[in-house]
C-alpha cells in the first residue's frame, strides 16, 4: 500500500468522525440556546457562560473546549476565555433568519435515531415512513426552510416570474402542494394578501402546525386533495420524496389554470456523481439515505432520492404533461429552481 495515501485514508476517517461530532455538538449548542449567549458577547469565561445561560458548568465547560477544537470558538489560553466570532455568530446563532443553519443540526437526531431501520433496509428492502421520524423531524425540516422562504420567497425568488406576481396581485388562487409546516403559504399571504391562498400535504401533524402557525392568516391547509385550478402551484423540496412521483406530477398538472405556473424547489444536485462530490451534496446523500429516499422505499415508490438533479426533475415533469419548463436563474448555495408550464 501507498504509505501517503494510507495516511491521508485515516486521516479522513477521523476528520469524518469528528465532523459527526461537531453536527452533534452544534445540536446542542442550538437547542441549549448556547450559540445565542455567546452571540454579540465578546471574550466569555466559562462561568460567564454558565451563569447567563443557566446551565450546568461542567457541561458548558465541555461543549466551549469540544466547539473551540472544531473551529467554532475562538480561545484565549492566557484569560482562558472563549468567544463566538461574529461571522459564525452569523450563521449559528441567527434564529429566524434566511441564514440560520440550525435547523441541520435539529436533523442529526432525528436521522440517527432511524438509522438502524434503514441499515436492516439494506437487507429486507422497504424503508421508513415520513410518520415515524416524529415532531422533531418535522420541526428540523420547518427551521432549516423558515428563513429563507420567509425571507426570499416572495421578495426575491418569485421576482424572477413577473407575470405570476401579477396574477397574484391581480387576486389569483394560489396553492402550496406538499405545504409541510405552511412557510411557503404564509410566506406568499403575507407579501399578496388579495390573493386566495391554500396549502396541501398528506401529513396530519404538518397541516396542524401550519393552521396554528398561520392562525391570524385566511389560508386553507388541508390533508384532502386540492380542487379546482391555480394560477400559481409551488411544489418545494418534495418531488424527489414523491411514492408516485408522475402520477402525483399529472395530478398538480391538472390544478393548474391555462397560462398558469409550478414554481418548483429542489436541492442543489448535478446531474452527474462527479459533479457531486463536495460538501453540500454529500450533506444531501446523507438527508437522502436516511430520510428522504428511505420514505419513498417505504411507500413502494422508487426512491428518486435528494440529489436526483436537473435532468430527472425536467423528464419527470415532462412525463406527466408540462410542456414548458425551465431552470430560473436564481442564487442559492443548496437550492435549485425551476418553472413548468402545462
Amino acid at each position: 500500500m501507498d504509505k501517503e495515501k494510507t495516511r491521508q485514508a485515516i486521516d479522513k476517517v477521523f476528520r469524518d468522525m469528528a465532523g459527526a461530532m461537531t453536527a452533534g455538538m452544534a445540536f446542542v449548542g442550538t437547542r441549549t440556546g448556547l450559540f445565542r449567549a455567546m452571540a454579540g458577547k465578546g471574550p466569555l469565561t466559562v462561568d460567564d457562560l454558565a451563569r447567563s445561560s443557566k446551565l450546568e458548568r461542567r457541561y458548558v465547560e465541555e461543549w466551549l473546549r469540544g466547539m473551540t477544537s472544531a473551529g467554532y470558538l475562538e480561545y484565549s489560553p492566557e484569560r482562558e476565555t472563549y468567544e463566538l466570532p461574529e461571522e459564525m455568530a452569523y450563521f449559528v446563532a441567527g434564529d429566524g433568519t434566511d441564514h440560520f443553519v440550525g435547523g441541520m443540526w435539529e436533523m442529526v437526531p432525528a436521522l440517527m435515531r432511524v438509522a438502524p431501520r434503514v441499515a436492516a433496509a439494506f437487507e429486507t428492502g422497504g424503508g421508513v415512513p415520513f410518520a415515524d421520524f416524529g415532531p422533531d423531524c418535522v420541526n428540523a425540516l420547518d427551521l432549516i426552510n423558515r428563513g429563507q422562504y420567509e425571507e426570499r420567497f416572495a421578495s426575491y425568488w418569485l421576482k424572477s416570474l413577473p407575470q405570476v406576481v401579477a396574477r397574484l396581485q391581480a387576486g389569483g388562487r394560489m396553492l402550496d402542494f406538499g405545504c409541510g409546516s405552511g412557510r411557503v403559504a404564509m410566506a406568499i399571504k403575507r407579501a399578496f394578501p388579495q390573493a386566495a391562498v391554500s396549502g396541501y400535504d398528506v401529513d396530519a401533524a404538518s397541516i396542524a402546525r401550519a393552521r396554528e402557525a398561520a392562525a391570524d392568516l385566511d389560508i386553507a391547509f388541508s390533508t384532502e386533495a386540492p380542487k379546482g385550478q391555480f394560477d400559481l402551484v409551488t411544489i418545494c423540496d418534495c418531488i424527489h420524496d414523491l411514492a408516485a412521483p408522475v402520477e402525483t406530477l399529472r395530478q398538480v398538472h391538472g390544478l393548474v389554470k391555462p397560462g398558469g405556473t409550478v414554481f418548483i424547489v429542489e436541492p442543489k444536485a448535478a446531474d452527474r456523481l462527479e459533479d457531486n462530490r463536495n460538501a453540500v451534496a454529500t450533506m444531501f446523500y446523507g438527508f437522502s439515505l436516511f430520510h428522504c429516499m428511505t420514505q419513498s422505499l417505504a411507500r413502494g415508490g422508487p426512491g428518486l432520492g435528494t440529489c436526483m438533479g436537473p435532468a430527472q426533475t425536467e423528464k419527470l415533469l415532462r412525463e406527466a404533461g408540462f410542456r414548458g419548463f425551465k431552470m430560473l436563474d436564481i442564487k442559492s448555495m443548496t437550492n435549485l429552481f425551476y418553472a413548468a408550464t402545462p
